[in-house]
């Protein structure tokens, strides 16, 4: 029998959950860096809508992906391939991205702001 767990959670707009889930996406490209110290697995979760404001979520999440963040550094136009973005902005950070294990789910959780966490049931 399956059981729930806790994750430290991101939620990343689609396509770019799937690009990270299967290889194609090594680094994300966030405004802001995670907290001092964070280590451990992070689940990616994809959603179709851009979270904008604080307390804004989505309630049709897909976990995608488990990853850990290997290093976080300035964002450079040389990242622009490896983050699958589409524009370089200034003042932005890269998140490195290392062992990486898709996710096969078809169950639904929450999409938030930030790092925050949710319960998820998960199989790599």
């Amino acid at each position: 029998m399956a059981t729930s767990t806790t994750y430290n959670a991101l939620s990343i707009v689609y396509p770019n959950g799937t690009r990270i889930a299967d290889g194609s996406k090594t680094i994300e490209v966030r405004s802001w860096k995670p907290p001092e110290g964070f280590k451990g697995d992070l689940l990616i979760v994809e959603n179709y809508h851009y979270l904008r404001e604080d307390g804004i979520t989505d309630p049709h999440g897909k976990p995608v992906a488990l990853v850990k963040i290997k290093n976080v550094r300035p964002f450079m136009a040389g990242d622009m391939l490896a983050a699958c973005a589409t524009k370089w902005v200034p003042g932005y950070y890269s998140w490195e991205l290392e062992d990486i294990r898709p996710i096969t789910s078809t169950e639904t959780v929450m999409a938030a702001r930030n790092i925050y966490t949710v319960k998820a049931t998960l199989t790599e």
